[in-house]
């Protein structure tokens, strides 16, 4: 009994509110339960009278119900006009701050991408391990730095003759100090010697003669590969201005190192820190001075060239050697240029 008293207490609150519904319900209910009776239970004509009885009850659900749509409209028009008024009009705006908030996290994401692909290398096998990655199987290479002395030991030689093997185009852009410039010599020689006064990987000291041999060096060597590998298009570019930066940009990727051999930066293509350094590259190029490399088969070098051929070259391309050097300084300059030793012992 207390179960059915606390079923109507709970009951009763709801059958209040919804009141057309809930006669409805029940009158749903006994209409029917009086539709599976037998009609003798209603007198004599009790088909009849239960009949009568079915429809008006009908009818009467069918009022209630309808009388049910029509209020729970009317309570719902309020709402619908709070909605289309302040919602969904302020929709559009809103929407429109959803789309530049997205795009601000996108912006942001990819920055902090492209921040992510700016490497510090902190070592030697570091950095010798992201040059051999930026060599591997490029077409392209842009160099800028003091004198060329890692591009004429490691990276010329690997890359043509890695492009030499499949038949591949290589384009190699260079540049480097002025070897007929002194004080850009000088001023790149005392740089190095404030760095440190001892012999670096080559076994050599830095001095004024040694930049500009090792310039000189780098001219003769593209001159060199360009004689012997048709698919190799080289650009040398001669600067009166020395940077204690170099850059070895590649198809895939950039390395920028410093004199200190453990520590470097390396940016993937595609970032905005590789884009710009290869803009910046190119326009530097575009205002060094330009070696003749077209020249290139003015003066044909031998495997090994002679003292002749060196002079002649360099007389062609109108870069003629110091008077004071002396067949040993030629030779010295081919030994650099061809039988280059690695600066960082890689």
């Amino acid at each position: 009994m207390k179960r059915l008293v606390t079923a109507v207490k709970r009951a009763a609150p709801w059958a209040a509110q919804n009141a057309d519904g809930a006669i409805a319900l029940t009158l749903a209910i006994v209409v029917g339960v009086m539709g599976i009776m037998p009609g003798e239970m209603f007198g004599p004509k009790g088909d009849d009278v239960q009949r009568q009885v079915i429809s008006a009850a009908t009818l009467v659900i069918l009022a209630l119900v309808a009388t049910a749509l029509l209020r729970d409209r009317v309570r719902q028009a309020p709402v619908e006009r709070t909605i289309t008024s302040g919602a969904l009009a302020q929709l559009p705006e809103r929407l429109q701050r959803l789309d530049h908030l997205e795009s601000l996290v996108e912006g942001t994401r990819k920055a902090l991408d492209e921040l992510q692909l700016v490497r510090v290398l902190g070592n030697r096998q570091e950095i010798g391990e992201a040059l051999a990655a930026a060599r591997k199987d490029t077409t392209r290479w842009s160099f800028k730095g003091g004198t060329g002395t890692y591009l004429r030991a490691v990276t010329l030689p690997e890359c043509v003759a890695a492009s030499r093997k499949v038949r591949r185009h290589l384009t190699i852009t260079v540049e480097i100090v002025d070897p007929t410039n002194e004080e850009v010599c000088e001023a790149y020689a005392h740089y190095r010697r404030s760095l440190s006064d001892l012999p670096d990987g080559t076994g050599e000291r830095w001095t004024t003669d040694r930049a500009r041999k090792e310039s000189y060096a780098t001219i003769l060597a593209a001159f060199w590969h360009r004689q012997r590998y048709g698919l190799l298009d080289i650009s040398v570019g001669l600067s009166h201005t020395m940077t204690t930066f170099r850059w070895d940009l590649s198809a895939t990727r950039l390395i920028m190192t410093v004199e200190d051999p453990n520590r470097a930066m390396s940016a993937l293509a595609g970032t905005f820190y590789y884009e710009n350094c290869d803009s910046e590259l190119r326009l530097s190029l575009e205002q060094a001075r330009r070696v003749p490399i077209e020249r290139y088969k003015a003066v044909p070098l031998s495997d090994e060239p002679t003292v002749e051929e060196v002079e002649e070259l360099f007389r062609r391309i109108e870069l003629p050697l110091p008077k004071a050097y002396t067949e040993h300084d030629i030779v010295d300059v081919t030994r650099k240029a061809l039988q280059a030793k690695d600066p960082y012992g890689s």
